[in-house]
């Protein structure tokens, strides 16, 4: 390990206290053209146990052929059990979610809506996790037709997602069960805390050189780990900071971070969605505070091509920050997610030739002619998004 990996790791175990495992294997995968047949062939030759937690499961040829795979895994004896948050699926269609429910299939929602518990409806899972026997995938997808194809235009959305082999697949099991016993009661909780501990110990073993440190961060008052996490990151890095992100909602402490880390000399860059979002509000109030981050150096860009939906965070070139989290209050404060703090020299450098090709379909702000010159239309939106920023 490198003396930048070492530091990296001491002082994210020391702050979140959370250790790394060693000898892990990650693979990355672009788009749903890559993304979906991995998937899916995981789930195929799966032979004991499939998990599947996701915030957004819709409609489309994909979740046809998602529902078709989980259950055929189910009919041939593989356990199957699926946790989709109870909001972020409403556009499920309802054939589909009868067909789940009618199979072998275990399924669940989670934290459905309790008119009377109004502070938990706002608390979500957002956590993408699949685990297949001994590999798991993390990242940003959903299963909806705007993640097929190659990013090639507006109705093929841009997405990175990983497949994760090694020590720490055992964690993401324990990120996916602390949300499956919540929403089980009486003798399957037992049942699932009893086929916690039956993982052959050759599933265990290493199997690359990637350490990774998996946080699962849950909403809550004050600072999350998932706050701590990307304070830590962006306070650690030393030469170059690279943010991909689909919501760019930073708060001021972080806003203060990113534009002291560019005045100490650390190269830090912005990627996020342009004119193809999902959240223009959203959007707008990221926009809110460009320019503090453009008078300090900060380089921002936006991508052009479709929506943006990645969530990757690369530093220095040795360390990246992959799974389900945005840069935004949503992820920080209120949602549950899940992030993989990733040691490998291969895969940043990876991850850092991705962005440069990605920011060859984005333009550049330019911070002392464009932004500056920017209309009252766009003012005003930024002034109302900023009302709103918490939520969002």
């Amino acid at each position: 390990m490198t003396d930048d990996s070492a530091r990296l790791r001491d002082a994210l175990e020391e702050c979140i206290a959370v250790p790394f495992t060693s000898g892990n294997r990650i693979e990355r995968f672009l788009n749903g053209d890559e993304i979906f047949p991995a998937m899916l062939d995981a789930i195929r030759g799966a032979e004991r146990q499939v998990d599947f937690e996701t915030f957004v499961y819709w409609q489309g040829d994909i979740a046809e052929r998602f529902a078709d795979t989980l259950i055929e895994a189910a009919e041939r004896g593989v356990s199957v059990r699926v946790l989709l948050d109870a909001v972020g699926s409403i556009p499920m269609a309802r054939s589909l979610r009868r067909r789940l429910e009618q199979s072998a299939v275990e399924i669940r929602d989670f934290r459905p809506p309790v008119r009377w518990k109004v502070w938990e409806i706002d608390n979500r899972t957002h956590r993408k996790i699949l685990i297949a026997d001994d590999v798991a995938f993390t990242g940003g997808v959903g299963i909806a037709d705007e993640w097929t194809g190659d990013a090639r235009n507006p109705d093929e959305w841009r997405e990175t997602h990983f497949a994760v082999r090694g020590p720490a697949v055992r964690q993401l099991a324990a990120a996916f069960l602390e949300h499956w016993l919540e929403e089980v009661d009486g003798p399957e909780v037992g049942a699932a805390l009893r086929e916690a501990g039956r993982q052959p110990p050759g599933e265990r073993a290493e199997v690359g050189s990637a350490s990774v440190q998996v946080l699962r961060s849950r909403a809550g008052v004050g600072w999350t780990d998932a706050q701590i996490l990307l304070r830590g990151v962006v306070a650690l890095a030393r030469r170059r900071l690279r943010i991909t992100t689909a919501y760019f909602v930073p708060d001021d402490g972080l806003v203060n971070l990113l534009c002291d880390a560019a005045d100490r000399g650390v190269e830090v860059e912005v990627l996020n969605p342009g004119p193809h979002t999902d959240h223009r509000l959203s959007q707008l109030a990221g926009e809110d505070v460009y320019h503090r981050l453009l008078d300090h150096g900060v380089r921002i860009r936006r991508y052009q091509r479709t929506m943006l939906h990645s969530k990757i965070i690369t530093v220095d070139g040795v360390l990246s920050v992959i799974g389900s989290a945005n840069f935004n209050y949503r992820s920080l404060e209120k949602d549950d997610e899940i992030s993989l703090t990733v040691l490998d020299r291969e895969l940043t450098e990876r991850l850092d030739r991705d962005y440069d090709d990605d920011v060859q379909a984005a333009d550049e702000i330019d911070g002392n002619l464009e932004w500056a010159r920017r209309g009252p239309v766009q003012r005003v939106g930024e002034w109302v998004a900023r009302r709103i920023r918490f939520e969002l």
